[in-house]
């Protein structure tokens, strides 16, 4: 793909791919890195999706936009086929751009990139043809570089980005990184400075919500997440606290991973998170879990 706008950067070269940590060298034009993707943007799905968080959903929906592909890769992926396979439609830069066009049409509240950080310098011509007139949501891991976020941002209203692990050990068990925390804590720390603008009737213009995803028999990583969080991010930042996990995935050999979580887990997570002073907070009923909320994918 031509890179015509300014994702020539000195750190990104596409014939020896260090855009994301993983750092894997990939010949993005003639290969495939350790993504899953190559040069060319692949996207699952998009529509209306009335199931993230009150603020982004809000009443018609988020304009959200699937990219196939993903630099973290967990075992317990609910968006396995996503992550993993070179699935998904192509689409250019200017085909990513009608997409926009057609969700603010439908009456999207937002438009919300799911997954794109190993596609930034791809995406950011999209954004050169049509500068959408809603809000931009990014929805990340949490695993990127700060240079590969810092190319987007000027283009970026709220950021929603996942605080998965605290734990070395269940970052490279789960995950493969064990740099996990140390990659996303500094990231999130420049996504959370985003300023806060809220509507009166709710609708986040501007600002960061970091997710966390409580795991069975994680409460340990769970309790470090959130007082990292209470401490080191600015009062403004929203915390989601999500019961949502449901086995998925590749997780045969992972026994401790084949059930939900507790009420009693999560109510001990929504404990921590009281204790801790946390007042800008989102929590999901437990019943918030399945397949059905997971989308049907149109590749």
């Amino acid at each position: 793909m031509d890179l015509n706008f300014n994702a020539k950067t000195s750190f990104f070269d596409e014939t020896a791919c260090r855009l994301c940590p993983v750092e894997c060298g990939a010949n993005r034009q003639t290969g495939v890195g350790a993504c899953g993707a190559t040069d060319t943007i692949r996207i699952a799905k998009y529509y209306l999706h009335p199931f993230e968080e009150p603020c982004i959903s809000f009443k018609k929906g988020s304009g959200t936009i699937f990219f196939t592909g993903c630099s973290l890769k967990c075992v317990f992926c609910q968006n396995y086929e996503l992550s993993r396979a070179q699935r998904g439609k192509k689409i250019t830069p200017q085909g990513l751009a009608d997409i926009f066009k057609e969700l603010e049409e439908l009456g999207a509240e937002n438009i919300s990139l799911v997954t794109a950080g190993h596609l930034v310098p791809y995406l950011l011509p999209a954004f050169e043809i049509y500068r959408p007139k809603i809000p931009v949501v990014y929805n990340s891991s949490g695993y990127e570089k700060i240079d590969a976020v810092q190319l987007i941002d000027p283009f970026i209203d709220v950021y929603l980005p996942d605080m998965k692990f605290y734990s070395s050990v269940l970052s490279n068990r789960y995950a493969g990184k064990p740099d996990y925390f140390s990659v996303a804590s500094e990231t999130v720390s420049f996504m959370a400075q985003k300023p806060l603008k809220m509507t009166a009737d709710g609708k986040m213009l501007s600002g960061c919500i970091v997710r966390h995803l409580v795991m069975p028999m994680g409460l340990n990583d769970t309790r470090a997440i959130l007082k990292w969080f209470a401490s080191e991010l600015p009062q403004t930042t929203y915390l989601s606290l999500m019961s949502q996990y449901t086995p998925f995935g590749k997780i045969e050999n992972y026994k401790e991973l084949n059930r939900g979580i507790t009420a009693r887990e999560y109510d001990t997570a929504l404990a921590f998170a009281q204790e801790l002073g946390i007042k800008n907070l989102f929590a999901q009923e437990l019943s918030s879990k399945g397949e059905r909320f997971i989308p049907k994918w149109d590749f």
